[in-house]
């Protein structure tokens, strides 16, 4: 039977898959919203951000590692939650290394070498705003490509010899979780103690999340460009990761949910998304491209894939109708779309007022993942609708092209950051003085 005609019990009557896929999307991404909302901030405050990357690896690895026990297809509500755990684990992770990024881009060798020249005077504010731009941008870029590439080359070596085990998905999990749980661990292990201030006198941790952010919130007027772009990067984000869903629904219907296929398919993404990392770093460094410029270039790809979903709706020849269209999907995934994961961590780390890293990078997770609660459950209901996968598409495209008109007219990052300085100034005098009992009008 096709994937795509296959149907799934729900409540009174049946669902899709696609629905049904689109649904747990949109239940992870709103735990994620409530995730991010409370513990944001929370792990800014002495030694909580390091626990709570551990708890939520932990759960994470246990979720995976769960998976082995699904060796038939009515266990598929028990998948289904297994899924929504680790990938909500899984990305609350994310947006805490994350956190870790601003503080790791200003202690560099190459980021105080270019402090100590700019505060000498070898070097003028729009060098030095440069400068440190593209060092930020080289430690983004140069991330977890290689990763990715390892990961589905030990894919291949369990499917190739069992391609016809009915468990070798099992194998699979095994061995995932084997390789994180070996590569991961060592972080936990030797990371140094960099704890951060004392949560403040009558607060507690299960509210000062809140509070902090009804703060930050209330800051929009002091931080304008911060607020503007978390707000581009929420539609986007939605956008984006509505139509990666979306193209993944439609490859799994055309390769009819082959493990292996999808593997070869990750492969030439993961090999062109790592040539992609380091050859846009070196012509963002050749030539001096700002982050907002090579983020914008990924957003109009964004636009552009979702356009191209979107032709499907009136012809089958061309649409993602097509085995050739996802392996094109995939190489120009890889070369002109990877890298936007990137860039937008850049910006937000340009954007972000220092020491309050995770409180930012928090409402950052917030309208990177946690918004696409939106784009699956507005496209699962286009899709019951209509029967018709490809009219999901046309959701996303909106949403991509608001978002990129909002960035690329909208957004300074160069006064964004000079915004973001002057506010972290300012919070800590604030902070001194209640430390020392005075009030905010004798600072």
């Amino acid at each position: 039977m096709p994937a795509s005609s296959c149907k799934l019990p729900w409540g009174n009557g049946t669902k899709s898959v696609s629905s049904v896929i689109l649904i747990a999307n949109g239940i992870s991404f709103a735990v994620m919203t409530a995730l991010f909302t409370c513990i944001g901030s929370v792990a800014d405050y002495s030694s909580v951000g390091r626990w709570l990357l551990l708890i939520l690896t932990v759960i994470c690895w246990g979720a995976q590692f769960g998976n082995i026990a699904l060796t038939s297809p009515h266990k598929w509500v028990a998948a289904m939650a297994l899924y929504m755990i680790s990938f909500t684990a899984y990305s609350a992770t994310l947006v805490l290394y994350a956190a870790l990024f601003p503080r790791i881009a200003r202690n560099t060798p190459r980021a105080r070498e270019l402090k100590e020249k700019y505060q000498s005077g070898e070097l003028t504010s729009k060098e030095y705003e440069l400068e440190t731009g593209l060092e930020k941008s080289h430690i983004s870029n140069i991330h977890i490509n290689v990763g990715y590439v390892v990961v589905l080359l030990l894919n291949l070596c369990v499917l190739m010899p069992l391609a016809n085990n009915p468990k070798a998905k099992n194998y699979i999990f095994i061995l995932m979780n084997v390789y994180w749980l070996m590569t991961g661990m060592w972080w936990f292990i030797f990371q140094q103690p960099r704890p951060g201030s004392d949560l403040p006198k009558g607060e507690n941790y299960l509210t000062i999340g809140w509070k902090q952010i009804w703060v930050a919130v209330k800051s929009y007027r002091r931080l304008p460009y911060t607020f503007l772009y978390l707000i581009s990067t929420f539609m986007l984000a939605d956008g984006s990761n509505t139509t990666i869903s979306l193209v993944s629904i439609c490859q799994n219907n055309q390769f009819q949910l082959s493990f292996l296929q999808t593997t070869y398919l990750g492969l030439s993404q993961a090999l062109t998304s790592t040539l992609s990392a380091y050859g846009s770093w070196y012509i963002q460094k050749h030539y001096k491209i700002s982050a907002k410029k090579m983020f914008a270039v990924t957003n109009v790809v964004s636009m552009i894939l979702a356009s191209w979903g979107m032709v499907g709706i009136w012809t089958t020849k061309m649409g993602f109708h097509n085995v050739w269209e996802f392996w094109a999907y995939n190489v120009i995934f890889g070369l002109l779309q990877a890298p936007s994961f990137a860039f937008s961590q850049t910006m937000m780390g340009e954007l972000t007022p220092p020491g309050f890293d995770n409180m930012f990078f928090g409402l950052f997770g917030l309208s990177n993942r946690a918004s696409s609660m939106i784009g699956p459950n507005v496209v699962q209901a286009i899709i019951d609708r209509t029967h018709n996968n490809w009219h999901g598409f046309t959701f996303p495209f909106a949403l991509c092209t608001i978002a990129s008109l909002i960035l690329w007219f909208g957004v300074d990052v160069q006064q964004g950051r000079r915004d973001a300085i002057k506010f972290s100034n300012e919070e800590r005098k604030v902070s001194a003085a209640a430390a020392r009992g005075d009030s905010e009008k004798n600072i």
